[in-house]
């Protein structure tokens, strides 16, 4: 019975020598991370994402300009929070994550929006990715994505980014983007079509990239019908004429095909 309970107390002493332990040297570190300086900052992108489209360089430059320099500064002075904030106000950036390690570097995780479609009207460039937000192109990269020019009906300026105001223009960018991912989805018509056009009433007009003709669609919806009518002119309209005989066909009408010459 004695022996068994040196045994406890030899263990209990044991237990509590190594907490003690553990608590100086968590005592330690904590006092090391608060006289520790930063060293510099770290740029990580998210795997899979081309890390062209905003480079490191960027990154750095968006916390200097928004923030401040973090070099020599103590780690505890730096806000986190603060960083995200600046970072996130970045139309390219879609989420940006950064956190401190030991060995005295700041750290930020950036994770990118992907454009799936380019609009260029008289007073800018954007892209917008799949939720439609729209942001700025940028100088040192170029998105290979459908372009939509012409007049965009959007109320956007030079520099915009976020989604459209008023839900008409969220319902035009939303049918845009259908007609994006419906061209996707359609190899054919995506090698076809050279561009996508917004003529002066507002109707989106596709251009081939051979022939004369111009496919009117009008507003961006109903796209598999359109297509249809389109496929019927080629089958049965043009068929009959000269190449070139047409200029416009207009597949914006229920049940109708409209050619001019």
């Amino acid at each position: 019975e004695m022996n068994r309970l040196w045994k406890y107390a030899l263990v209990t002493v044991f237990l509590i020598a190594v907490l003690v332990c553990l608590t100086f040297l968590d005592r330690r570190e904590v006092n090391e991370y608060h006289s520790r300086t930063c060293g510099g900052v770290r740029v990580e992108f998210e795997a899979g994402v081309d890390k062209s489209f905003i480079t490191e360089e960027d990154v750095k430059g968006y916390i200097s300009k928004g923030y401040g320099d973090c070099s020599g500064k103590r780690l505890e002075d730096i806000d986190l929070q603060k960083i995200e904030e600046v970072l996130n106000a970045r139309g390219p950036i879609l989420r940006a994550d950064a956190y401190v390690t030991k060995d005295g570097y700041l750290n930020v995780l950036i994770s990118q929006r992907r454009p799936v479609v380019r609009l260029i009207s008289g007073s800018g460039s954007w892209y917008a990715d799949a939720s439609g937000f729209i942001f700025p192109t940028q100088r040192n990269y170029t998105s290979r994505v459908p372009v939509v020019d012409g007049r965009i009906p959007l109320r956007i300026t030079a520099g915009f980014k976020g989604v459209p105001e008023s839900e008409a223009e969220k319902s035009w960018m939303n049918g845009v983007l259908e007609l994006v991912n419906f061209l996707a989805d359609n190899r054919g018509w995506s090698d076809s079509i050279s561009q996508i056009h917004v003529d002066t009433r507002g109707r989106l007009v596709l251009v081939p990239g051979k022939g004369r003709e111009r496919f009117i669609i009008g507003r961006p919806e109903e796209f598999r019908e359109k297509f249809e009518k389109i496929e019927d002119y080629y089958r049965y309209v043009r068929s009959r004429k000269d190449e070139g005989y047409y200029s416009t066909v207009d597949v914006s009408y229920a049940g109708q095909i409209v050619c001019r010459k």
